[in-house]
């Protein structure tokens, strides 16, 4: 450092006299005092000096070459900062995860252009106020609904992807009333849920969770007698007829893996275009009683609608081959459980496996069905691989970033109600900017009273479930579009128009 008329710093003697000037240049700082001239390459090296003998022009000094360096600070940033996107800056858009706690695979896609937070909630009271009025886009799996009332709590809504295929979790029709993006990713799960179905098929036919059961209890099967009782029911597949409802994504990897086995396949969709069933190999029925007569397993790979809401019930059991099977790993709410559990204890149905079920999270000890024989229940799991997982989140948190980056509906992909926007008049697009990295991560968990912070200094440092509230978060993570109140429109049609929407909704979730 170069200070002083000779490079020394100024003594007591100087410091009693007042700088005649100070010269802030490109290049060199110089001060003016008692006579003598001091330079400097930085105004911090003048500061070090003078600020080893505090008189009241040199605290004056150093306040006001701080403030010029902040100043030139801040306009470096900007010619800098790149630009998101058009428009003018503002904070990044708030992503909430409503339903889960990990948003470690999200992040690395959303990061540069939102602010990611997790609530792990299971009903919008347990979502954080913050989160209701700023988030601007919503992820979610199966575990949580959202009403008219729960859409209408969302201040600045935008979009809504469900991480997964399946959206009866969400009021579509509302949604779009409110102008509401609802999104989900329709090829999740599909090889998952097709391998959970054929084993449920399998398991009915060869009666294996039975007889591992029997022997858990203890049964003995020494003798052809007591392997006949242990194996009583078990029958061969070769030859039989399985009935697929709902010719989707799934329902055809189901058809493609039971053909091995020697099932002869039928099959009914209304929705389905002609031709497919022979480029397959595949029977198709006109009617759903014609597929229910001539099958001796029915399995259900169709969405659910208020059109098909208890499809299978007292009625069309009867219409049911005596001792069929049925499987259902698509809706809870197609099967009729009143009348499922009085088909099986009339024998009228030889066997059901359900992976999905009316009320979620299922409990054999209250419903209908904990008296009912022969019965295989898993918890809506069939969806459900660590691959399968990631890439549903991976291709969820995509389709918030078409959202953010683009326009709505314009940029979606995969858009249940797109048809319907399309129509309404233009949404902006969700302008962003800037907001600190470190509050990606952040944590919107109930009560409601506190914010838990986990400012993870790189993907993956999300804390776990059991951890504390380390902080609170001070301020407020805006997203940049003002809350406005959504402009009426006129009434939506109930469930979407895209075909494979209505034809196939795999049990992903």
């Amino acid at each position: 450092m170069a200070i002083g008329r000779e490079g020394t710093p100024p003594t007591d003697a100087h410091c009693l006299s007042t700088p005649e000037r100070v010269y802030l240049g490109r290049n060199v700082f110089q001060v003016i005092l008692g006579g003598h001239h001091y330079r400097a390459s930085s105004s911090s090296q003048i500061c070090s000096s003078l600020s080893q003998v505090k008189t009241p022009w040199s605290m004056a000094l150093m306040d006001k070459t701080k403030h010029v360096k902040r100043q030139r600070l801040d306009r470096i940033c900007e010619g800098i900062r790149p630009p998101i996107l058009n428009g003018p800056m503002h904070p990044r858009p708030l992503v909430a995860l409503l339903d889960g706690r990990d948003c470690t695979v999200e992040m690395p896609i959303l990061k540069d252009v939102a602010t990611v937070a997790f609530c792990d909630a299971q009903s919008t009271q347990e979502i954080h106020e913050k989160v209701l009025n700023e988030a601007v886009a919503a992820l979610l799996y199966h575990t949580i609904t959202l009403s008219r009332d729960d859409l209408e709590k969302f201040k600045g809504l935008r979009v809504i992807v469900r991480i997964g295929s399946g959206f009866d979790n969400v009021d579509v029709k509302a949604a779009a009333e409110l102008g509401i993006a609802v999104c989900n990713v329709p090829a999740a799960s599909v090889e998952e849920t097709a391998d959970t179905s054929l084993c449920l098929i399998l398991n009915l036919y060869r009666r294996v969770t039975w007889m591992h059961q029997a022997l858990r209890e203890g049964t003995r099967a020494s003798s052809v007698e007591q392997i006949r009782e242990v194996a009583g029911g078990a029958a061969r597949i070769r030859g039989e007829t399985l009935g697929i409802i709902g010719l989707g994504r799934v329902g055809q990897a189901v058809a493609l893996r039971a053909k091995a086995f020697g099932f002869n396949i039928m099959f009914y969709d209304p929705y389905l275009p002609d031709g497919v069933e022979r480029s397959l190999g595949l029977q198709r029925m006109a009617t759903l009683q014609d597929l229910l007569i001539h099958s001796d397993c029915v399995s259900l790979h169709c969405s659910l609608n208020e059109h098909n809401h208890h499809l299978i019930n007292d009625f069309t059991i009867k219409q049911m081959r005596q001792g069929a099977f049925l499987v259902n790993t698509s809706r809870g709410g197609l099967v009729d459980e009143k009348a499922l559990a009085q088909g099986l204890k009339e024998g009228r149905i030889r066997g059901a496996a359900l992976d999905v079920h009316e009320t979620e999270p299922f409990s054999f000890a209250t419903g209908p069905l904990k008296d009912a024989p022969n019965l295989i229940c898993t918890p809506h799991t069939s969806w459900y691989s660590e691959q399968a997982s990631v890439e549903a989140r991976e291709e969820a948190a995509r389709e918030v970033r078409r959202a953010i980056t683009g326009r709505i509906p314009d940029s979606l992909k995969n858009c249940v109600n797109k048809e319907y926007l399309m129509a309404a008049s233009q949404w902006p697009s969700m302008e962003a900017a800037t907001v600190h990295q470190e509050h990606n991560g952040v944590s919107y968990r109930f009560p409601p009273g506190l914010i838990g912070v986990a400012a993870a200094a790189a993907v993956g440092s999300l804390p776990g479930a059991g951890a504390g509230v380390e902080s609170l978060v001070s301020g407020t993570l805006a997203h940049g579009i003002a809350p406005v109140s959504h402009p009426p429109h006129a009434p939506s049609p109930g469930q979407p128009t895209k075909a494979e929407a209505d034809r196939d909704i795999p049990s992903d979730q």
